[in-house]
């Protein structure tokens, strides 16, 4: 088994048990957002998700750690989840289990995830015609747009949902271009 599967086969049960909760106290977006505050956070400090996941730091350590870098920020229900899975020493797949959670919350708003890779950040207008195309070609009611940028794309955009693939990029339009005038000699 590959460490993905590993990961999944641990964070879906966490993550139907948080959903669970939030369903039961009608908190399902309050903690999608909690989740992605933390997801952000753990990018924004590997520091902090290395020191979470280190096996060799004292759990009370990783706890007060967590309290104080959360604070009041996320909702009690999400912290005490959190510190239960300190607990359970499952801190290392904290966000495999909120990118389920999230999974699992588009999937109960009918949402779409749209990974957008475009070689400029894309402004508003960009962002909804996007969106306009992913509800277009999914059926889904909204769409959340996950960007990153990579300038080797020369310019246009490359659009992924599940497991379609959308290529408008230069890049890609010069190697169809390429592809046929090879196979046209």
């Amino acid at each position: 088994m590959n460490d993905s599967v590993i990961t999944s086969e641990i964070s879906a049960p966490y993550a139907q048990a948080l959903m669970s909760l939030a369903k039961s106290e009608d908190l399902s977006d309050r903690f999608g957002e909690d989740a992605a505050s933390i997801l952000n956070l753990l990018k924004e400090s590997p520091d902090l998700d290395q020191f979470l996941a280190s096996p060799v730091i004292d759990l009370d350590a990783k706890k007060a750690v967590l309290q104080q870098v959360l604070g009041d920020q996320v909702h009690p229900h999400v912290r005490n989840f959190l510190l239960l899975i300190v607990d359970h020493r499952r801190v290392a797949f904290l966000s495999g289990i909120l990118r389920q959670y999230q999974a699992l919350l588009r999937e109960l708003n009918q949402t779409a995830l749209a990974e957008v890779i475009s070689a400029v950040e894309l402004n508003e207008g960009q962002q909804q015609t996007v969106r306009d195309r992913v509800v277009a070609l999914t059926g889904a009611r909204q769409v959340d747009l996950e960007t990153t940028i990579d300038p080797d794309l020369i310019g246009g955009v490359i659009i992924k949902v599940g497991s379609q693939i959308i290529d408008a990029s230069l890049r890609g339009q010069l190697r169809r271009i390429s592809l046929k005038l090879g196979s046209a000699t």
